[in-house]
């Protein structure tokens, strides 16, 4: 997640709307306190609302834990769990690699 000052915005737009293009989501913030929240409109916007979106896509960038998208969602760890499934969002990041070599460590 990006962060831009009300002021950068009047300076440099570009700040504001390469995150954007990018497909992530932009705090706006004044003297440094949030004043809102941007994100790009794409057919996720349209197929899980504003605030899924976000939460949805801060969850897959690292940026929130399960709880907190379960939290957000209104949701069980469990129905979130069952929801990303669906969504095919991997609730885990590994690599398989380091888990074999860890799994031979450990035999």
């Amino acid at each position: 997640m990006q962060t831009v000052g009300i002021r950068d915005l009047q300076v440099n737009p570009a700040s504001f709307t390469r995150p954007l293009e990018a497909n992530d989501f932009v705090m706006i913030t004044k003297h440094g306190k949030p004043l809102g929240v941007a994100t790009s409109f794409d057919n996720d916007v349209l197929r899980h609302g504003v605030l899924e979106s976000i939460v949805l896509k801060a969850f897959e960038k690292g940026d929130i834990s399960l709880g907190q998208l379960a939290r957000s969602l209104g949701l069980t760890k469990g129905e979130v769990m069952d929801y990303l499934a669906m969504l095919k969002i991997p609730v885990t990041e590994y690599d398989v690699a380091e888990e074999i070599k860890g799994i031979e460590a450990f035999l």
